[in-house]
């Protein structure tokens, strides 16, 4: 997933139809607004209405959390980062993820637009109950607030210099996966599955260009370009 420039201006035009198009731009509160209630109300159903004790619900939120950051390293890698050798293939995967490498200061496409996320969300809570059951109902809102944290995170990343000391190894694997090499630096939320993995960036020799960040962060200072 190269490409010969990384625009700092405008972003992709992925369908022709202005109301398609429309459909793949979102704001991370209108997602946030989405799922919050179901983040409240899935526990509680759990606990007053399924028998599962707040302890059991907590515990099983947690993982349906630590799941999602390796389901997130998977989509990632293997779906987002696929290299299809089709036509076809390479405009799927342009659609789906290409177009954020391309135009990375794209604010609009940082977080899954509504209607697909309603959509993969539902096939989820789905597959979720076929093999958990009732305990489906504390395990996917803490599928999604994984989510939400990763798709906070990357709109962050993208927006800002690392709030905290100790999240700089975050923001800096995620650039470098921007500007240096596709291939690796696949975590976003959290960088446990590139160390697992072996897709982790050495951050103690890899040195930060910072004209190349420049190009990948939407906010920038008045005397550059925006």
């Amino acid at each position: 997933m190269k490409f010969e420039k990384i625009h700092n201006k405008g972003q992709a035009q992925l369908f022709k139809n202005q109301y398609l198009e429309y459909l793949t731009k979102t704001h991370p509160l209108v997602i946030w607004g989405i799922y919050s209630p179901i983040l409240l109300y899935f526990p509680f159903y759990a606990i007053n209405n399924l028998s599962l004790s707040g302890v059991n619900v907590l515990v099983i939120f947690i993982g349906g959390m630590f799941f999602w950051s390796f389901t997130e390293y998977i989509l990632h890698r293997f779906l987002f980062h696929h290299h299809p050798e089709t036509e076809k293939g390479k405009r799927i995967n342009y659609v789906l993820h290409g177009n954020h490498h391309e135009y990375p200061r794209d604010k609009e496409r940082l977080f899954m637009p509504a209607v697909p996320s309603l959509i993969i969300a539902s096939i989820f809570f789905l597959l979720f109950y076929t093999v958990l059951g009732s305990k489906a109902f504390p395990f996917f809102p803490g599928f999604m607030l994984g989510y939400l944290i990763y798709g906070s995170m990357h709109y962050a990343i993208h927006a800002m210099n690392p709030p905290f000391k100790w999240m700089k190894g975050l923001w800096r694997n995620h650039h470098l996966h921007h500007y240096k090499e596709n291939d690796l630096g696949f975590g976003v939320s959290s960088t446990l599955w590139d160390h697992v993995f072996g897709t982790m960036f050495d951050l103690k020799k890899e040195k930060d260009n910072k004209a190349e960040i420049q190009k990948l962060m939407y906010v920038s200072s008045p005397n550059k370009e925006a």
